[in-house]
């Protein structure tokens, strides 16, 4: 039997502005949902919310996983319960090496330490999948990486840990060619009746490489359009002026973020 992460009728905001305005999303095991959108409809807030992102407050609705909410649970809990968020621009710590960082995470996710023959293999395993060096396990987790080097580091995390869920936040920006499908087949590769993986992207090469099943447009803090790949190629081809002409909706534009650093994640606030 599979998993299912839902989002029901969800509103959010920040103190100067409501961003999410009654979205709703159903994703299971073994799916892959690509949510496409211009520049600050609030792609990026869904993610950071459903990973537990105190900047945003929920002020209604719910995000589920097999029916239990995850808004009461701090960033461990949801990380433990089978969510994992690679980020647009990870963090670099200085200090603590890649392999000793990524030990750490699958103990705390699991519960169990394992085995350090266990953890060397599958680790190398990932590493040549990736095509990434050898030496990562002893370099500082992303410090000094190239903007491809970090985020194959977060699908070799998302390797790794075995989540879930699994929601990549434009995590083909930056990539070269190679690079891209490179971590498009892995993470294609992954996806199975145990993995349901959630896309944010503005680009169709990323999905040359990872099939969707399910495509959303989402405009003004909500999902306006579902479908395949068909969408894809109309959005490809001529923007999203045909979805406001067809839905009669003006786009609006959400403010800049700061990046987000490995401290800023914590509790729905409501509860802080």
């Amino acid at each position: 039997m599979g998993n299912t992460l839902k989002i029901t009728d969800l509103y959010a905001r920040v103190p100067e502005k409501e961003i999410l305005k009654g979205l709703n999303l159903e994703i299971k095991t073994g799916e892959v949902h690509a949510i496409m959108g211009p520049n600050g409809t609030g792609k990026s807030t869904l993610s950071s919310i459903i990973m537990g992102q105190r900047r945003y407050e929920v002020t209604a609705g719910d995000v589920t996983l097999d029916g239990v909410s995850l808004l009461d649970k701090e960033v461990d809990e949801r990380a433990r319960m089978g969510i994992f968020l690679a980020y647009q621009n990870p963090a670099e710590v200085p200090g603590v090496t890649n392999s000793d960082f990524i030990r750490a995470a699958m103990k705390s996710v699991t519960g169990t330490n394992p085995s350090l023959f266990k953890f060397i293999k599958e680790y190398d395993k990932a590493l040549t999948d990736l095509k990434m060096p050898e030496d990562l396990g002893q370099r500082y987790l992303n410090d000094g990486f190239s903007g491809g080097e970090k985020k194959r580091n977060e699908i070799l995390q998302m390797k790794m840990l075995k989540p879930k869920f699994a929601i990549l936040d434009e995590i083909d920006s930056g990539l070269d060619v190679d690079a891209l499908r490179i971590v498009g087949e892995n993470v294609s590769n992954m996806v199975n009746e145990n993995l349901g993986v959630l896309l944010i992207t503005h680009y169709q090469r990323l999905l040359d490489y990872i099939k969707p099943d399910f495509v959303h447009i989402m405009i003004n803090g909500k999902i306006v359009m579902t479908g395949g790949k068909e969408l894809i190629e109309k959005i490809d081809r001529n923007g999203y002026d045909w979805v406001k002409e067809e839905l009669n909706i003006e786009i609006e534009q959400e403010k800049k973020k700061a990046p987000i650093s490995l401290g800023s994640c914590a509790n729905n606030p409501r509860n802080n």
